[in-house]
């Protein structure tokens, strides 16, 4: 079993110009403001060069799978699944993103005067108001509302009474949820499911992580097989050649009949035919290696040859693995498992959100005002002679912050639906949903557990073929001694010693297979288990 190491693969997401500060940090104008870059860079395959040694690649398979974590494509796109779900969170944490509003107009009008009394032929007038607020809905649904309110007026009229005429308001208003939208529990609820799909997403990443991974190492075998199939066929290239060879000294002596000659001659040439289609075999394999680790997208390093060092003739326990053992581990540990369990949370939250729509929408509305004058006021004495005052801002101000002049509010708003037949029918669906959820549940886990019954079953059938395949190739290799002392003892045919031949290579092809095969069943064992990741010792963060 290869040593445990930890790879970590790094979620990368393109460099997107996001408002994460909050004014009025002088960062929170960089980023608003900033001009959004679009291109992408993507990076060059890294780590390659590493394992460059005498101009060969040479891989072991812990090597190899650290190169696929770091550089394969595919996986690099499965990792970026995750960055829509962790937008989803700050989405649904919009609800309670508070905000400031603030105008300001100035109006200018002229008409004519109705009457002398205004003191001119032309009515001007000015007015300026200006509106400050802040609102903000707080987790338990209530919604606030703070908000600053100035304005001044001036006019050409003699007999205005406050000329300029300034005013101020400061007001505070609420409206709390009493029944639909009530309390934080059913407010977070968005929330809480954008937190949901996001756990959704990390398992169904590993469990795609888990798919590409298993594939990866079975190219890396593809590998192995191809070049322990090419040994054997030049093996038995070079059993033709010695046959042939000594075929040939025969008649040249005279010893067999010329017509004795094509037998080992056509054996040759299909033996040179089995090494040249294994080696096209295993160049085919080769590429589709270098495109698991992006080697093919380095000129150098895609025309380096490569050094496989993993061994399938290493060891495998023998003891017979324990069926039900490995299911539980598998319901345990199966990305795609949580992923569904994870969803009937997600359901039940779904549920709530739907019993929420159908409830009346009935609150409880406030508010409190504060007001205050101020500006050039004209007043009689005594004597009745009209005397200006000088006033201004401070003065409206003064009496806005004194709260002399106060405005109470309270309400009750009430919308009952009579009937509610969309929400009535998305409860409904809700419900549905759950219970096709937990349907969908029963069946993989069900399917989980055939799965990796046949697996284990696989593994097992595995190793009894191996032990056989070796067997055989045991036997045919004495059957081939055999062939050769009876045709050195002239009892026998060259005929014979060719077919024993032909068997022996057969056999050495049927252990290739059965080694390969086995280590293919672990592999989908582990895959079907849901510890792939961790048999390997590959962590994703």
């Amino acid at each position: 079993m290869l040593t445990r190491s930890t790879l970590v693969a790094w979620l990368l997401a393109g460099a997107a110009a996001a408002q994460t500060t909050s004014f009025p940090k002088p960062s929170y104008f960089r980023e608003t403001f900033a001009s959004t870059q679009t291109r992408v860079e993507l990076q060059d395959p890294v780590k390659l060069r590493d394992f460059l040694v005498g101009g060969k690649l040479d891989l072991s398979l812990k090597s190899f799978l650290e190169l696929v974590m770091a550089n394969n494509t595919d996986i690099q796109l499965q990792l970026l699944t995750l960055e829509s779900p962790k937008n989803a969170i700050m989405r649904a944490l919009s609800t309670w993103d508070p905000a400031a509003n603030a105008g300001f107009s100035s109006t200018r009008s002229s008409s004519p005067s109705v009457t002398t009394l205004a003191g001119a032929a032309t009515a001007i007038s000015l007015n300026q108001p200006a509106n400050f607020s802040f609102t903000q809905t707080l987790p338990s649904g209530m919604q606030y509302t703070v908000g600053y309110s100035a304005s001044k007026s001036t006019t050409n009229s003699s007999y205005a009474t406050v000329n300029p005429s300034l005013s101020s308001a400061l007001s505070v208003s609420f409206s709390q949820p009493l029944l639909r939208n009530r309390g934080a529990a059913v407010n977070r609820l968005n929330l809480m499911m954008a937190k949901s799909r996001y756990r959704v997403a990390d398992s169904t990443l590993k469990n795609n992580l888990i798919s590409l991974v298993g594939s990866a190492e079975s190219a890396y075998w593809d590998v192995v097989q191809a070049r322990e199939n090419l040994r054997v066929a030049e093996n038995s290239r070079k059993l033709a050649e010695d046959s042939l060879a000594l075929s040939q000294k025969e008649l040249d002596l005279g010893a067999i009949s010329p017509l004795d000659i094509y037998n080992p001659q056509q054996q040759l040439a299909n033996a040179q035919l089995n090494v040249s289609q294994a080696r096209f075999s295993l160049t085919q394999a080769e590429n589709a290696l270098r495109r698991q680790i992006s080697a093919d997208l380095d000129p150098e390093v895609r025309r380096a040859p490569l050094e496989l060092t993993e061994n399938v003739d290493t060891p495998v326990d023998s003891t017979p693995l324990d069926a039900e053992q490995y299911v539980a581990r598998a319901l345990r540990a199966r990305p795609d498992l949580k992923a569904a369990q994870q969803t009937l949370e997600t359901d039940d939250m779904q549920i709530h959100s739907a019993k929420n729509e159908i409830l009346p929408n009935l609150s409880l509305t406030g508010s409190y005002t504060s007001q205050g004058v101020g500006g050039n006021l004209y007043q009689q004495n005594a004597a009745g002679v009209g005397v200006w005052s000088n006033g201004g801002l401070p003065d409206a101000l003064s009496q806005m912050f004194g709260f002399g002049y106060p405005t109470y509010a309270f309400g009750l708003n009430l919308s009952l639906p009579i009937r509610n037949h969309a929400a009535t029918a998305d409860m409904a669906d809700a419900l549905v949903q759950k219970k096709r959820d937990a349907l969908t549940l029963r069946d993989s886990q069900q399917g989980v557990r055939l799965n990796v019954l046949n697996a284990v079953n696989n593994v097992e059938s595995s190793k009894e073929s191996l032990k056989l395949a070796i067997v055989a190739r045991d036997f045919a290799a004495k059957y081939l001694d055999a062939e050769n002392q009876k045709f050195q003892l002239g009892s026998e045919p060259m005929q014979f010693v060719l077919e024993a031949q032909t068997q022996l290579s057969q056999a050495e092809s049927a252990v290739v297979q059965a080694k390969v095969g086995l280590r293919r069943n672990l592999l989908n064992l582990y895959t079907q288990t849901g510890e792939l990741l961790d048999q390997r010792g590959i962590v994703t963060q």
